[in-house]
């Protein structure tokens, strides 16, 4: 049985009910849409005579939503990317796939990346596109097929493959530790920290692995809170510690060459192993994606926790 017409609006007048959404003002949206004003009103019109429903208040010369509208503009806001996004993909690479895979920019760059020329060999028609986010998303308000993630396999509605457990050492300069001379790792802990804000427990959880014979003292009783410097991002964490700002605790993947040349140097003879691994996750609705399904078998092949991972 055919939709009604009805329930088919233009998708020019739904882009502009969602403009006027998203940026809050006729002017915006008329600006965003290369339309004018009264444009933007007239398709809004014909999507209210079409629906025969009110979604917008008219006050002298500003439109502002009805509740209505704003749920509905939110509902179809998805509908308009993913239809955006297919004829990306189509337009692109209309013989083969394509994979929107979200990446962490360090580990991504670090881990990933190298070993993409492989699966670009055994797969030329699947195009891999890749955007950097930092923290979990919603995979059904971003349009992304797959992520690469650090911490539990707890991401809901996803499944999972685990990529490579993170090893991580405490490191600084040789000033640093000339200044404050720690003999044991209990001592860094009364030094400046450092902290990554994707990983706001690896402090604590390193000492308590460290010092899980001890008696702890007052510096580094592990209920006290451990205060520091907050970074986003490893690369810029990188450079704080190599500017003498405090300890960082790194993954020994990226601080290597730094310690190489001495540049740093590790805080107390010692790692450990964080609480928390790499993992592709993906949403379980699409885990029958042909495209998904072939990355995914090619890229279990990479996962190793000994490789040795490429510079």
């Amino acid at each position: 049985m055919p939709t009604p017409r009805r329930l088919l609006p233009s998708t020019a007048s739904l882009r502009a009910l969602e403009a006027l959404e998203r940026l809050g003002s006729a002017t915006a949206a008329a600006e965003e849409l290369s339309l004018t004003q009264s444009a933007v009103s007239r398709q809004i019109q014909t999507l209210e005579a079409q629906l025969g429903l009110s979604l917008v208040q008219r006050e002298k010369r500003k439109m502002r939503l009805t509740t209505a509208g704003k749920a509905y503009a939110g509902e179809i806001r998805q509908a308009l990317q993913q239809i955006t996004n297919a004829t990306l993909k189509l337009t692109t690479n209309p013989i083969g796939g394509s994979l929107n895979l979200a990446i962490l920019p360090t580990f991504g760059m670090r881990w990933l990346v190298p070993r993409l020329a492989n699966f670009a060999q055994r797969h030329p028609d699947i195009i891999i596109n890749l955007s950097t986010r930092l923290k979990p998303f919603n995979f059904a308000s971003q349009n992304f097929d797959a992520a690469i993630h650090f911490g539990n396999a707890d991401w809901p509605g996803t499944a999972h493959l685990r990529l490579k457990t993170e090893s991580v050492i405490p490191v600084c300069t040789p000033q640093l530790i000339a200044q404050y001379q720690p003999s044991a790792a209990r001592d860094i802990a009364k030094m400046p920290l450092l902290h990554i804000e994707t990983r706001p427990n690896a402090w604590k959880q390193w000492l308590i692995s460290q010092e899980a014979d001890q008696e702890p003292d007052q510096d580094t009783d592990r209920g006290s809170v451990l205060t520091g410097a907050l970074y986003d991002q490893f690369s810029t964490i990188t450079q704080a510690a190599l500017h003498g700002l405090g300890v960082a605790l790194l993954p020994d993947y990226l601080v290597e060459q730094d310690l190489a040349a001495k540049r740093l140097v590790i805080a107390a003879n010692s790692r450990s192993q964080s609480l928390g691994a790499y993992y592709l996750v993906w949403p379980v609705e699409k885990s029958s994606d042909p495209s998904l399904r072939l990355f995914r078998d090619w890229l279990a092949t990479q996962a190793d926790d000994e490789d040795i991972l490429p510079r």
